[in-house]
C-alpha cells in the first residue's frame, strides 16, 4: 500500500557525513548527561512502600494524587489497581521515615476525605529488590540487541547487523540520555518502552535493507553503486514509513495525551525511539552499511561454473 511514489531516487547518502555528524554529537550529549546527571529511577528501583486502598465506589484518582503530593511526597505514583474502587499508591523511600508511618499518614489524608476509604495491604519494597530489577532490565536489553545481530546476520550478512546494532543502540542511548538531561522518571513501563524501541526500529530497518537485497538482485539496477542502492532503497520506502510510522505515533499521541501519569512517560519514551528510529534507519544504519563496504557480492552469491563433464572422470 502506498500513499505516492516518488519517481527519482532522492540522494540520502550524499548528505550521509553531516547528519552523521549530527547523530555522533547527539549521542555524546547522549551519554554525558548519563554519566553526569543519570537517570532518576523510580521507586521500583530505588526502594519504597507500596499502598492498596479500597473505595466503596469508582476512586478519583486526580485527587488522591493530589492529596499525597500535598503531604510532601514526591515522585509519587497512584494509579487504578484491578478495578475502579481498588488504588495502589507508590511512595519513595524517605530518610528517617519508616514504611508504617508513611502509610499511616497517608491513608488519615485519605481518610479526611473520603471516611470510608479502607487499607487492603502495606508493603515495602527494598533496594535490594530495585537492584535485582535493574540488572534484569540490563540483562533484558543485552539478550534483545544479541538476538538482533544473530537474526540480521542470518538473514542479511554481518555489515548489515553491525549497522543496525549501532543504529539501534543510538535510539537507546538517546531516549535514556532525554530522561537523565530532564530527570524524567525512569519505571519499569519505560524500561518496556526502550525495550519496544528497539524491536521496532529494527523493523524499519529489515524494510530497507530488504529494499537493498531486492535492488542488487534486480538487473535493472545493476549499473548502480551501493551508495545509490541505498538511496533507492529509502526512497522507494518511504510512503511506506509514513503510513507505518505515521499510524503508530497517532496512538502513542493518544496515549501521551489521554493516558494520563500513568501511561506519559512510557509514551514520551515511545514518541522520542520512533522519531529517532526513523532517523537512524536513514541516516545511520544505512550510512555505516555504505561505509562498511556493502556491495553486491555480500548478497549474491556467485554462481558456480557448469561441470561439462558432469562428474564423469575419465
Amino acid at each position: 500500500m502506498e500513499f505516492f511514489r516518488i519517481k527519482k531516487d532522492i540522494p540520502f547518502m550524499r548528505h550521509a557525513l553531516v547528519f552523521n555528524v549530527i547523530s555522533a554529537l547527539t549521542f555524546v550529549l547522549a551519554v554525558f548527561f548519563l554519566l553526569s546527571r543519570g537517570l532518576h529511577f523510580s521507586i521500583e528501583f530505588t526502594g519504597g512502600t507500596v499502598m492498596e486502598v479500597a473505595y466503596p465506589k469508582a476512586a478519583n484518582i486526580e485527587n488522591i494524587r493530589k492529596s499525597v503530593e500535598g503531604l510532601g511526597f514526591t515522585d509519587t505514583q497512584v494509579q487504578s489497581f484491578g478495578t475502579a474502587q481498588d488504588v495502589m499508591i507508590r511512595l519513595p523511600a524517605q530518610h528517617g521515615v519508616n514504611s508504617t508511618q508513611q502509610s499511616e499518614k497517608v491513608i488519615s489524608a485519605l481518610k479526611a476525605q473520603d471516611p470510608d476509604v479502607q487499607l487492603q495491604r502495606v508493603e515495602f519494597v527494598g533496594p535490594q529488590v530495585g537492584d535485582e530489577l535493574a540488572h534484569d532490565g540490563l540483562m533484558a536489553l543485552g539478550m534483545v540487541v544479541i538476538g538482533i545481530v544473530i537474526y540480521l546476520a542470518f538473514r542479511f550478512e554481518w555489515k548489515f547487523a553491525v549497522a543496525a546494532v549501532i543504529a539501534n543502540l543510538h535510539d537507546v542511548v538517546i531516549i535514556l540520555g532525554f530522561f537523565a538531561f530532564f530527570q524524567w522518571e525512569f519505571s519499569l513501563t519505560v524500561l518496556a518502552a526502550v525495550l519496544a524501541v528497539l524491536g521496532y526500529s529494527v523493523n524499519e530497518s529489515v524494510v530497507v535493507f530488504d529494499r537493498v537485497r531486492e535492488a542488487f538482485r534486480d538487473r535493472r539496477y545493476g549499473k548502480l553503486s551501493a551508495p545509490e542502492v541505498l538511496n533507492h532503497a529509502i526512497t522507494s520506502t518511504i510512503s511506506r514509513t509514513i503510513i507505518t510510522h505515521g499510524s503508530t505515533e497517532m496512538m502513542v499521541l493518544s496515549m501521551l495525551i489521554f493516558g494520563g501519569p500513568t501511561l506519559h512517560y512510557f509514551a514520551v519514551a515511545l514518541t522520542i525511539g520512533i522519531l529517532f528510529g526513523i532517523y537512524s534507519s536513514v541516516f545511520v544504519a544505512a550510512a555505516i552499511a555504505m561505509w562498511l563496504g556493502v556491495k553486491r557480492e555480500d548478497l549474491i552469491k556467485p554462481a558456480k561454473p557448469k561441470d561439462e563433464t558432469d562428474g564423469a572422470v575419465v
